[in-house]
């Protein structure tokens, strides 16, 4: 990946060197000298830049309230510090404004040039792991039936209703649902309904079909409004048009 990278150093001889390295990996580099001029310059367009080194020790304004600007601009932007200072005070206090990685002075050139790979390698791998989780989130979050007013997924057994979930749903009262708002407004009749959900070996009466309705409008109106419908002399039909 090509890195534009600010650079907030104020030894010209330092950037003068990096630049070089930087070059060398085919990256970019812009250089601010003083910790206002780097925040003027981040702030301008802070999409421009896929990295900040930052000198702790800056005239103007220093690192660390360099650090704060610029976090407040882009929480992501990856940070690394540089600084002749190697307490471990103050690399918490640089670590705890937001920066990503640490590197002490003197260091050399390639040292930084590997650390900042290493960074971009950590961020890209979060960056995919962050995608596939959104894609898997997506295909978890995939209703196999979805009308004006519910959702249905049949992996996960779950009904929706207005995005509020339909509690306590039986796996038969599931079931019948699931098969009647695949085909809204489609009229089914009791022996329909039977065969589809319990099954052409069922020997029962058909007006276990009329319980199962009656519990499952029950809680369905517990969350929103009644969307079966009865058909006189016939079955009943699944409706959320008139909701």
């Amino acid at each position: 990946m090509k890195l534009n990278i600010l650079m907030v150093e104020d030894d010209q001889s330092v950037a003068e060197m990096m630049e070089m390295f930087i070059k060398k990996e085919g990256w970019t580099m812009e250089v601010a000298t003083d910790g206002e001029q780097a925040v003027e310059k981040f702030s301008a367009n802070p999409d421009q830049y896929n990295l900040v080194t930052l000198d702790l020790n800056l005239p103007k304004k220093d690192g660390i309230q360099v650090a704060r600007e610029i976090r407040e601009k882009s929480p992501t932007i990856p940070i690394i510090m540089l600084t002749a200072r190697n307490s471990e005070a103050e690399q918490i206090l640089g670590l705890g404004v937001g920066a990503d990685d640490y590197v002490s002075k003197p260091f050399s050139p390639l040292a930084l040039i590997a650390r900042i790979k290493a960074l971009q390698r950590r961020i890209d791998i979060e960056e995919s792991q962050s995608r596939a989780k959104a894609e898997a989130d997506k295909v978890k979050e995939k209703f196999d039936v979805e009308t004006e007013h519910i959702k249905i997924s049949k992996d996960r057994r779950e009904i929706l209703f207005d995005n509020k979930k339909v509690p306590d749903i039986t796996p038969k009262e599931f079931d019948l649902l699931a098969i009647m708002a695949e085909k809204p407004k489609q009229v089914f009749s009791r022996s329909q309904l039977i065969d589809y959900v319990w099954g052409y070996n069922f020997f029962g009466e058909e007006r276990t079909v009329d319980a199962h309705i009656k519990k499952l409008r029950h809680k369905l109106e517990k969350v929103g409004a009644n969307v079966i419908q009865t058909v006189w002399g016939i079955g009943y039909k699944f409706d959320d048009s008139q909701v």
